[in-house]
């Protein structure tokens, strides 16, 4: 499956640039988040790679048949209307694995956004580890890796120096600032 994924991806004209980092925990956070074809390529993305990672998708999209494929590949479902302890659950994977990556858009919808959710913050906070800022870049068809982020006591600025990362990317339908 990885191998026919790659091809697709190479096919498609879509390519990975950066390395990643040699850790065994990291939260990683793909932006921007512009259309539902974003997680295709993310999820090409992974599995070409063969990346043991998890990632939160909104409970809607885990509909029969594409949630138990979701599912295989590392999903998991998130009711994103009701506080569920988010961080807490994730927090304790990260404490029960002894490595664990885990993804998500820090946007949380394809719309634009004047403010991205904290969630992911939090999460690497509580589980102590990195921040791996993963881009799309649309017009040279990029899935890019920039360095890792280690997150510090304030989170409003951190969230801004984040967001900045992000600055030259464009997403399919937009950039994030």
């Amino acid at each position: 499956m990885g191998r026919l994924c790659a091809w697709i991806m190479r096919r498609s004209g879509w390519r990975i640039v950066g390395e990643f980092p040699d850790v065994a925990r990291l939260v990683m956070i793909a932006a921007p988040h512009s259309s539902n074809w974003d997680a295709v390529w993310g999820i090409l993305f992974k599995v070409a790679l063969r990346l043991d990672m998890h990632f939160v998708g909104k409970r809607e999209a885990f509909f029969w048949p594409l949630g138990g494929i979701l599912r295989r590949v590392g999903g998991i479902p998130i009711d994103r209307h009701s506080a569920h302890d988010v961080v807490a659950q994730m927090r304790a994977l990260f404490v029960a694995n002894e490595r664990f990556w885990f993804g998500l858009a820090p946007e949380g919808t394809r719309k634009k956004v004047t403010k991205w959710k904290s969630g992911f913050w939090h999460i690497a906070r509580a589980a102590q580890v990195p921040i791996l800022p993963i881009y799309f870049h649309y017009p040279d068809k990029v899935i890019g890796l920039l360095p890792l982020f280690w997150p510090s006591d304030d989170p409003a600025a951190d969230m801004v120096k984040i967001r900045a990362l992000y600055a030259p990317y464009q997403g399919k339908n937009r950039g994030t600032v």
